[in-house]
């Protein structure tokens, strides 16, 4: 069981190193009737590479916050009797979905884990050297050449997580995003009631049979005012905010804790316009929460007539209003996917120009 406090890494850095190859081995036959024999030092292996891999069994970077430094294996060295070195371990390491590997010299994005077991080469391990027999020839018969095998490649990176979901969940501690995640769709975040319930994002897949379709949802941890100062969760929460298609907002109609629904919502969409302006661009709809309680609908009716945004009304604990909103949900993402397929065709011509 997690207890509340417990740490999600979804930011560190790792020092990674690629094997070394093997060098090549300098030795000549000794057979007792061939006093001179001819070179028989074999090549050294190749090192081991360092690929990422984006893996859905990893949902953050605990491993390599206690484990930073990772080094591929480096390649046997030649043997004699003309026997070659094996070529060192490569070093896969798995990333939760969506994570980028920044090289932290140059600060560019060297990397990242989008497509689920598909490796990616990080660092190339080193070649192996040469042996003696290798620079035989008809003029050079006995050659004392041979070569070392050359370093693989190392490097400084930094490990972001930025969560990829079709519909980020966005609302204040409390709204109920953990609640309807769950009832939603297959993932059963923890939910208890003090805020910051959520303390890493949490992706759940909302299934359509009509027409056989999946989208994918992330609770996104509680914003609270400041956020885009950086308070509380703040620049990690609303940087796993900038890669989802589609803003689905909860606001608690009850007014729980004194806080006025359309208050929430103005606040939210303030704290994302701090951050990055874009982010208000992104196509939204709004969850208008508690619906079963006493309050709820005198607030619904002064807040549809006070925000521009298509409005559902839904109760976590009735599951009134869930068919209206699954069935908006779908129609929204599958409009934005279909604008960006509709985009990516010329940005792919104009990349090869």
């Amino acid at each position: 069981m997690r207890c509340h406090h417990e740490m999600f890494y979804d930011e560190l850095n790792v020092s990674l190193k690629a094997g070394n190859g093997g060098d090549g081995c300098f030795s000549f036959r000794r057979a007792k009737y061939e006093p001179r024999g001819g070179p028989n030092g074999g090549n050294g292996g190749n090192g081991g590479n360092v690929y990422i891999v984006a893996d859905n069994n990893v949902s953050d970077l605990t491993d390599y916050k206690f484990q930073p430094q990772r080094r591929a294996k480096n390649g046997e060295p030649g043997r004699g009797s003309d026997q070659h070195g094996a070529k060192g371990e490569d070093l896969i390491l798995p990333l939760p979905v969506g994570t980028v590997v920044v090289d932290r010299d140059s600060g560019e994005v060297v990397a990242e884990a989008i497509e689920i077991s598909k490796p990616i080469l990080l660092l190339q391990g080193g070649v192996g050297g040469k042996g003696n027999a290798e620079f035989k020839s008809s003029t050079n018969q006995a050659p004392r050449q041979y070569t070392l095998g050359t370093p693989g490649a190392e490097g400084e990176f930094r490990l972001l997580i930025k969560t990829i979901a079709d519909v980020g969940l966005v609302g204040f501690p409390n709204a109920g995003k953990s609640t309807l995640l769950s009832m939603l769709t297959n993932a059963h975040p923890k939910t208890a009631a003090y805020p910051f319930t959520t303390l890493f994002p949490t992706v759940g897949i909302l299934d359509y049979n009509e027409p056989y379709e999946r989208i994918s949802l992330a609770d996104i941890p509680g914003l609270i005012e400041g956020a885009s100062e950086n308070k509380g969760l703040g620049h990690r929460f609303l940087k796993h905010i900038e890669r989802c298609k589609v803003l689905l907002f909860i606001i608690d109609m009850q007014a729980t804790d004194g806080r006025e629904p359309l208050e929430d919502y103005q606040t939210l969409r303030a704290e994302l316009q701090r951050y990055q302006p874009e982010l208000l661009e992104k196509p939204h709809l709004i969850a208008a929460n508690k619906m079963d309680e006493a309050d709820a609908m005198e607030y619904l009716k002064s807040f549809k007539k006070a925000v521009d945004a298509e409005v559902f009304p839904i109760s976590c604990l009735s599951e009134e209003g869930f068919d209206e909103l699954k069935i908006a949900l779908l129609r929204i993402v599958m409009q934005t996917r279909k604008l960006e397929s509709d985009e990516s065709p010329s940005d792919l011509n104009s990349a090869d120009e």
